[in-house]
């Protein structure tokens, strides 16, 4: 089987958790200090050898277009300006070697039909998926750690982390049996299933590895509520067939689809910041001492 080359980064949900600031921008360009949660999971994928970032988007979503297009108008500013440092790092956000490729899912029919979008450029090779919201932080990126495991074990990997018993019903959750470092053999998966019916607190997060096996599934799966397609009832089916592995990931998680975890990484991010990480991390001590 072929390395990861390509990434899916399905990008056409609504936001609705920050109206009213995703009313005409999306959620993925919402900037943790100065730059946007997408560009983050890009950057995450390309760290891991991939090349190919499939964007699936929806109508509201051409500013993620945007922003990995070239800006001739920008650039000729700064140009003018002679704003050098600010004009290479917009030239060279990306790599040249990397592929931007935009879909449009038509209708909201759920993660497992954004990911399905994607089938006629992924093609039959194995490919990554990542959830812009979930921004995972460690000095080994997250999606790099996981390509290493699907470089050895050669099956489709879900990030995955220990979560307190009473939010398993915010999240895919395994039962598996252990099968090597951090690695977990997954029996099954149920979505949300509540605290006294989990089968366990290990929980998926927003970043997989998965064979081009999964588009039969997610084709012929029974929609789910709502009717939509979800990506875990898609592996659910792909486990009888194909070995399906959890990874307890290195690294530290932000849900930045919830306002509390956005404002945590917010700081988080901010006290690292070269620019102005000192002079931020002064002033919440001046909050915490007041």
């Amino acid at each position: 089987m072929k390395k990861v080359t390509k990434a899916v980064f399905p990008v056409a949900g609504l936001g609705t958790r920050f109206l009213p600031a995703t009313k005409a921008s999306p959620k993925e360009m919402m900037p943790i200090v100065d730059k946007p949660l997408i560009q983050y999971a890009v950057e995450e994928a390309v760290a891991a050898g991939i090349t190919d970032m499939i964007f699936v988007t929806g109508r509201t979503k051409r500013a993620i277009e945007d922003h990995f297009d070239k800006a001739y108008e920008l650039e000729t500013e700064l140009a003018a300006k002679n704003k050098t440092e600010m004009l290479e790092f917009v030239r060279n956000m990306l790599p040249k070697n990397i592929n931007c490729i935009y879909l449009r899912q038509p209708e909201a029919l759920g993660l497992g039909h954004a990911v399905l979008c994607a089938k006629p450029v992924v093609g039959d090779e194995p490919f990554a998926v990542l959830l812009a919201d979930d921004l995972l932080d460690h000095e080994v990126p997250v999606m790099k750690q996981m390509t290493d495991k699907f470089d050895y074990y050669r099956c489709s990997i879900l990030g995955a982390l220990d979560v307190p018993p009473a939010d398993t019903a915010s999240y895919g959750i395994v039962k598996s049996a252990p099968v090597g470092d951090r690695l977990e053999r997954i029996e099954a998966i149920v979505e949300k299933p509540k605290p006294e019916v989990a089968p366990s607190n290990l929980a998926v997060v927003g970043r997989y590895i998965l064979t081009p096996r999964i588009f039969h599934h997610l084709e012929t799966v029974a929609p789910g509520s709502g009717g939509e397609i979800q990506l875990t009832d898609g592996i659910a089916s792909l486990m009888a067939e194909e070995q399906v592995l959890a990874y307890r990931y290195l690294g530290k998680r932000f849900d930045c689809g919830s306002k509390l975890g956005y404002l945590e990484a917010t700081v988080d991010f901010g006290r690292r910041h070269p620019e102005v990480g000192a002079a931020f991390s002064q002033y919440l001590n001046t909050l915490e001492n007041a």
